[in-house]
């Protein structure tokens, strides 16, 4: 009963001991902080990840669907300077928002990209009506509808002739 006792109060004391000492532990891997970025559609912009291990290799991770340094990869590397910082051009042609991680030895930085659709371009002629474009101008319709009223009476007319020529043979 007594070893029982003894046996408890041992294992108090050491998680008094180990829990102090366990906060107070510095971390292996430290987090580091990357900027938000919005972007149009198509866009080109920078990114900047600070707080990374100084004079080290990094690499920047993202979604497929953004492309990093100017190549369509979802990977790219770059040293960070002597302040741990490193930079990356990144894009995206899909709208959304994505997660980019940069890695830099045991530190680690994230930061979001946000993509937005592109804002329609404003017409340079003040006297537009508002009313959108269709790829048709009005002389071209109407050639279209006089072409197709040629193309039905030219077939009205064969109907019709077939139909009187398997009369006129009964």
């Amino acid at each position: 009963m007594i070893r029982k006792i003894l046996a408890t109060v041992a294992v108090a004391a050491a998680a008094l001991i180990a829990v102090p000492a366990a906060a107070h532990a510095e971390p292996t891997g430290y987090v580091g902080q990357g900027t938000d970025l919005t972007l149009e559609v198509g866009e080109v912009g920078t990114m900047v990840f600070s707080g990374l291990t100084p004079s080290t290799p990094s690499t920047a991770t993202a979604d497929d669907l953004v492309v990093l340094a100017v190549l369509k990869a979802s990977t790219a590397s770059r040293p960070t300077d002597a302040s741990g910082t490193v930079s990356y051009d990144m894009s995206s042609n899909t709208p959304g928002t994505y997660t980019i991680t940069a890695t830099a030895g045991e530190s680690v930085a994230t930061g979001t990209l946000t993509v937005v659709p592109a804002e329609p371009s404003t017409p340079a002629d003040s006297s537009s009506s508002g009313i959108a474009e269709t790829g048709y101008d009005m002389p071209v319709l109407w050639l279209w509808i006089g072409g197709g009223a040629l193309l039905l009476g030219a077939a009205l007319i064969v109907v019709l002739t077939t139909v009187r020529r398997s009369r006129d043979q009964s």
